[in-house]
């Protein structure tokens, strides 16, 4: 069995390093991808280079919350897989602030055993169950244009003038202008979201490029939602009902209120609830926050290895 790990990232180049060494280390025959955004930061792999097996997509534009870039990178990831013919078995989407929580010897045997074809979160939008409200629910049931950054402040100050005088929908935070229109929904395709980080096995990565090529008015909607890749994903393959899916992704991440959506970074502090759970990565970490607790994971992840300096590791 052969794991493949996607790594998308944009900054903290030795951080992404520490962890494809990590993976390196523990799977010499796993196979690395790296979509990086030379733009924001640069990505010398000089460190890595005893390790094969290791691939890196430059990309020179940030990408851009809200809109549909952060879709096109894992789609992009997957059309290269495919044309270089790369031999996998699973596909682990990571970002560059992930980390495992266990030994990766342990999450590839557990993912050699399972009888789930994927491991992600999901849920439908339209049932009782859901806590979306009608305002949320928007995000996948309407098209957005995409305005210039700079324009936020002022789609903030006039939001609630616009939205009670027309019928759009304004997103400041991702500048961002919409309106509900006709969407491919129905009974038998309904509308799910849930995570963008998720472990797929090849064969569900396979059927979801191939669907898309074969309903490409499906992507040509979802690109003009808002954060595609939390729901195109999972619509796709859920609505297929050719699979056995797990619905968690056994990831680690705290989503504080106070933070409005956006992830807590982890910390020492953090480490019993990182390690105890039925996780196999956590996010986000940032070693300029806090170094010590990927120094506290890799004591229980590298099991039979030691970090012997900064760029090294030595088996035992």
């Amino acid at each position: 069995m052969k794991v493949c790990y996607f790594i998308q990232s944009h900054k903290d180049p030795e951080q992404i390093c520490r962890l494809v060494q990590v993976i390196k280390k523990s799977s010499p025959d796993s196979h690395v991808l790296i979509n990086h955004d030379f733009s924001s930061s640069y990505l010398n792999l000089t460190t890595l280079n005893n390790l094969s097996g290791i691939d890196v997509i430059k990309r020179k534009t940030p990408a851009r919350r809200g809109n549909s870039s952060i879709l096109e990178i894992y789609l992009n990831a997957i059309n290269w897989l495919f044309k270089h013919d790369f031999d996998f078995d699973w596909l682990i989407c990571l970002s560059g602030q992930d980390y495992p929580t266990q030994p990766i010897s342990e999450i590839e045997d557990f993912l050699s055993k399972t009888t789930y074809d994927g491991f992600i979160r999901y849920h439908d939008l339209l049932s009782e169950e859901s806590d979306w409200n009608q305002k949320n629910i928007k995000r996948f049931f309407a098209q957005y244009i995409c305005l210039p950054e700079s324009t936020s402040w002022l789609l903030k100050k006039y939001s609630e003038r616009i939205e009670h005088s027309t019928p759009l929908i304004v997103k400041w935070r991702y500048s961002l202008i919409g309106m509900e229109t006709k969407t491919p929904f129905t009974n038998e395709f309904r509308c799910y979201r849930g995570w963008y980080w998720n472990t797929l096995s090849k064969a569900c990565v396979k059927y979801l490029i191939d669907y898309l090529r074969k309903n490409p008015e499906i992507l040509r909607y979802y690109r003009r939602t808002l954060g595609p890749e939390e729901s195109l994903i999972q619509t796709v393959l859920v609505n297929s009902e050719r699979f056995n899916l797990c619905n968690d992704n056994k990831r680690y991440v705290d989503y504080p209120r106070e933070l409005n959506g956006c992830a807590k970074v982890l910390t020492a502090e953090d480490y019993s609830k990182i390690t105890t759970g039925d996780f196999h990565f956590a996010r986000k970490f940032d070693t300029k926050q806090d170094s010590k607790i990927l120094d506290m994971l890799d004591a229980k992840v590298l099991n039979n290895f030691v970090r012997i300096d900064q760029g090294s590791l030595a088996h035992i």
